[in-house]
């Protein structure tokens, strides 16, 4: 595992501010041949966080930099999450980068259970959500592989470290609702768009699901696992759904930061 704050190995000391504040936001990706597809969906991810959290960012210059030296100092295959946090003192923003194994998805299906859930500032990947792991431990005791959540208008929205995909049988279906938008989803989007395959955004609920041909969870592990029950409504198998998402994404280039 290589741990570098701002390019450099991080000390207990470097640690500590981020330990005990928990302000901050990240990005996680998979690094094959220390490359990575959608390098600018997470930079522009950082930047957007950064301005919302500490109203201003690092250079993209400067994390790519970052990336690169804690890349060259492991294997060529790793799990990497960049975290923004808050210099101290009035010192710039501090980036904590971590690498580890390269991450192997469920082989799933998953039986997702239903939870009312809505995250704060949604569209930021931000530390610290205790409710949302907390589902997922709840999820697991009464027999579901993970939590989907619903609003308080009934809406579909995302998984608890996952966006949610369905198919209608003609069209990849993005569900609308105050969602973070993943950057496997934004990949999958613009490669889909490429392709000429239908999408479209609508609201989705649990009365909606019998009229659906399919269900998967995207994140940064896969570009899609089945999913083969929400709460109790089963969804179909849609194994051409799960392989047309997985060529998109294949064709996106890895990128060496």
């Amino acid at each position: 595992m290589i741990v570098h704050r701002n390019g450099r190995d991080a000390t207990t000391a470097d640690l500590a501010p981020l330990a005990f504040a928990g302000y901050a936001h990240f990005t996680a990706m998979q690094v094959r041949d220390r490359r990575v597809r959608g390098l600018d969906l997470h930079l522009d991810r950082l930047r957007v966080a950064s301005e919302e959290l500490f109203g201003r960012s690092l250079p993209d210059d400067r994390v790519r930099a970052y990336l690169r030296t804690a890349l060259a100092a492991g294997p060529a295959d790793v799990s990497l999450t960049a975290t923004v946090y808050d210099g101290v003192d009035g010192r710039p923003l501090d980036l904590l980068v971590r690498t580890g194994p390269p991450a192997s998805p469920p082989a799933g299906p998953l039986a997702l259970a239903v939870v009312p859930y809505e995250r704060y500032l949604p569209a930021v990947k931000h530390v610290g959500e205790v409710a949302k792991t907390h589902a997922q431990r709840v999820a697991a005791r009464d027999g579901f592989d993970d939590a989907a959540f619903v609003d308080r208008r009934g809406r579909l929205s995302e998984a608890s470290i996952w966006n949610l995909a369905f198919w209608d049988g003609a069209a990849v279906v993005w569900p609308v609702a105050d969602v973070l938008g993943g950057v496997t989803m934004g990949i999958l989007r613009r490669q889909l768009a490429a392709r000429g395959v239908p999408q479209r955004d609508a609201e989705v609920r649990l009365a909606d699901l019998p009229a659906l041909a399919g269900a998967v969870v995207v994140n940064s592990w896969t570009p899609g696992i089945a999913v083969h029950r929400i709460g109790d409504v089963p969804v179909p198998a849609a194994p051409e759904f799960i392989a047309f998402l997985h060529d998109a994404y294949g064709a996106e280039p890895l990128v060496a930061p």
